[in-house]
């Protein structure tokens, strides 16, 4: 049986993954358009993200220029911070 703390046990590490997608247009290839994309994903392999930017390849005429990716995490220490004034009503 395992325990609660068995260091085996792993979470896969959730987090609110968003990229934003810099890409050619088809018509105007000198022209740069944006599209962002946002999904939960496993990090540091991402690949829910990856799939998409295969299809993206795949699927999709307007060439990828560039992806830039920002996550965080679902599951963190609490934070405790101390207020630097008081408000009092009545």
């Amino acid at each position: 049986m395992l325990k609660a703390l068995d260091p085996l046990i792993r979470v896969p590490d959730w987090r609110l993954t968003t990229a934003e997608i810099l890409y050619h247009m088809p018509d105007h290839p000198a022209v740069l358009q944006s599209f962002v994309w946002q999904k939960l994903d496993r990090a540091p392999e991402f690949p829910e993200l990856q799939r998409f930017l295969e299809f993206w390849r795949r699927e999709i005429e307007g060439p990828l220029h560039s992806v830039r990716v920002a996550s965080t995490a679902l599951l963190r220490p609490a934070e405790l911070r101390y207020a630097d004034g008081e408000l009092r009503l009545h």
